[in-house]
This record gives C-alpha cells, sequence and structure tokens, in this order.
C-alpha cells in the first residue's frame, strides 16, 4: 500500500464531518424512519454507502490518468481541496439558521424505493460529487495507488457513511427533535462548518 495510516484516518474524519453536515439525505431519514421505522430506513441507508462507492472510483481511474501525463497537477487539486473545503465551511457557518430542505422524491415508501432514493441522493449530491471528485486527490497520491489501497479507499468510503446513517435512523426521533430547534441548527452548522476549515488547513499545511 502507499497511503499512510495517517493519511486514511484524516480521510475517514473528513467523510464523518460531511456525514453531520444535514442534507437531504437527513430528511429522509427522518422521514423514513417516522413512517416505517428502521425497517423502512435501512434500505435508504444502503443505497447512499452504494452510491458512495461510484464518485471515489471515478475519481480514482479517472483521476490518476490525468496526473500520470501531467506533472503538477496533484498541487492543482491540492489547493482545490484546501478551497472547496473551506467554501463548504463558510457557507455552513453563513447559512447556519436555514432550514433543511425536504425532497418528497426520497421519502416514498418500500425497501427499492429507499435504496433507489439513496443511490440517487448520492448521485446527484453536488456535495458528494464535490467532496469526492475535488477533495480525494488532496488526501491521496491517485497516480500511484495499488489495488489494496483502492481497496481501503473504497470501504472507508462506503462504511463510515452507512454507519453514520444507520445509527441516524435508530435515533431519528433524537434527531428530528434536535433539528426541530432553530438554535439546536445553528450550532451542529457552525461547529461543521468550523470543522470542514479545519480539515482545509490540515491539506494546506500537512
Amino acid at each position: 500500500m502507499t497511503i499512510t495510516p495517517e493519511g486514511l484516518l484524516l480521510y475517514a474524519g473528513a467523510l464523518v464531518i460531511l456525514f453531520l453536515t444535514p442534507g437531504p439525505v437527513w430528511v429522509a431519514l427522518i422521514a423514513r424512519g417516522l413512517s416505517g421505522g428502521f425497517a423502512a430506513a435501512w434500505p435508504l441507508a444502503v443505497g447512499v454507502a452504494l452510491g458512495d462507492l461510484g464518485w471515489p472510483l471515478a475519481a480514482i481511474f479517472g483521476l490518476s490518468w490525468v496526473t500520470s501525463h501531467y506533472a503538477g497537477f496533484m498541487d492543482v487539486l491540492r489547493w482545490a481541496a484546501v478551497g472547496i473545503f473551506v467554501v463548504m465551511g463558510y457557507g455552513l457557518i453563513r447559512n447556519a439558521g436555514k432550514p433543511i430542505g425536504a425532497d418528497s422524491r426520497l421519502t416514498r415508501p418500500g425497501r427499492l424505493a429507499g435504496f433507489s432514493a439513496g443511490m440517487a441522493a448520492v448521485l446527484a449530491n453536488p456535495k458528494a460529487i464535490l467532496f469526492y471528485m475535488g477533495v480525494l486527490p488532496g488526501f491521496f497520491d491517485l497516480s500511484r495507488v495499488t489495488g489494496w489501497d483502492i481497496a481501503a479507499i473504497l470501504g472507508v468510503s462506503m462504511i463510515i457513511p452507512m454507519t453514520g446513517n444507520l445509527i441516524f435512523a435508530l435515533m431519528v426521533d433524537r434527531v428530528r427533535a434536535l433539528l426541530s430547534t432553530p438554535a439546536a441548527l445553528r450550532r451542529l452548522n457552525r461547529v461543521a462548518g468550523c470543522l470542514l476549515i479545519m480539515v482545509a488547513v490540515v491539506i494546506a499545511f500537512g
């Protein structure tokens, strides 16, 4: 393996922070959990996790070819990752009190609907696209990754969001109470925004 445990740990931490930023998946998990319990919410969590595999694969196999042909491209991507995290963090802090919008397409009943909605939420989510395509190269040198490196990256990319979403589904009542309080939502967004900016600093000077 060419990636270090420290780099993989930092990447896992960034995925945790990404999970903690409110979005349509949160709303869908709350709605499905309240309407059908954990049995209705877990297919969406699995769909999100499998959808999360698509973007890192695209980043690894697409961007690794580019970096092998254009010297210095990794440095550009590294600073792009820094900029993306700063912008995402600033956006969360600036709009800390803004309510989360619900997407009715994510709340249709049925396991297949939940699974499909989970994949769609990731594949069409600009936050996920920016993270994997713009930020993943900031953590790893994609021109040198091996098969074991790819397996480790994909494993972390799937396990972190699925674990978080399953725990979220189990605690849906508490989470719903949290999100119903504007002051609590503002604090959550501000903390998540600051953490995203801290990750940008680590990437820039690490």
